[in-house]
């Protein structure tokens, strides 16, 4: 049977920021602490803009459409729903990469999930645009059709942002992001 020993060294650390434990009203700490979670970079980025254009011009569609008779016509039922859903979710998403959560979420595959939600609503905001440009006539709802036509714009617009948005998530998800011969280093 081992012996354990008679004297056991412990060694203790301290965190580098202990203003709110030193009873002291500062915020500098949580300053540190706030931009260390936000991603600054994702905000330059490309994948980032165009998700800022989802957004934008999907809130612009859905929010035209809402504004008319919507009901009269079934179709606007799927557009209005294709729409709003994913502009909820691509505000989640936008929030979700922005603070850093993938980091914490390792057990999800992102760039697979990211490129899987873009393709999908590029698909579904196809049938959507489509929906609402088969459905704008100037001889029907004549005083709401410059809304429906300008939502039928817009929802193009959205589309193809999720479809430039799918083509970045598929390099990124196939690891073509740079020139592999500039991002080596020499051995």
């Amino acid at each position: 049977m081992a012996d354990f020993p008679s004297k056991v060294t412990t060694e203790t650390s301290a965190p580098s920021a202990q203003g709110s434990q030193q009873g002291g009203n500062s915020f500098s700490g949580m300053a540190a602490d706030f931009t260390t979670m936000v991603d600054i970079s994702f905000i330059r980025s490309i994948p980032a803009i165009l998700m800022i254009a989802e957004v934008f011009f999907g809130l612009l569609q859905w929010s035209l459409i809402a504004s008319g008779p919507h009901y009269l016509l079934p179709a606007y039922g799927w557009v209005l729903f294709v729409a709003i859903t994913f502009w909820i979710l691509t505000i989640i998403l936008f929030c979700m990469i922005l603070f850093s959560v993938q980091r914490q979420l390792t057990f999800v595959p992102w760039p697979l999930t990211v490129m899987a939600y873009n393709g999908v609503a590029a698909v579904l905001y196809l049938t959507a645009f489509l929906a609402n440009a088969a459905s704008v006539t100037p001889f029907r709802l004549t005083y709401y059709y410059g809304h429906l036509a300008a939502a039928a714009f817009f929802g193009a617009l959205t589309t193809l942002a999720y479809g430039a948005s799918a083509f970045f998530s598929y390099l990124d998800w196939r690891g073509d992001g740079g020139n592999a011969a500039t991002s080596t280093v020499p051995a």
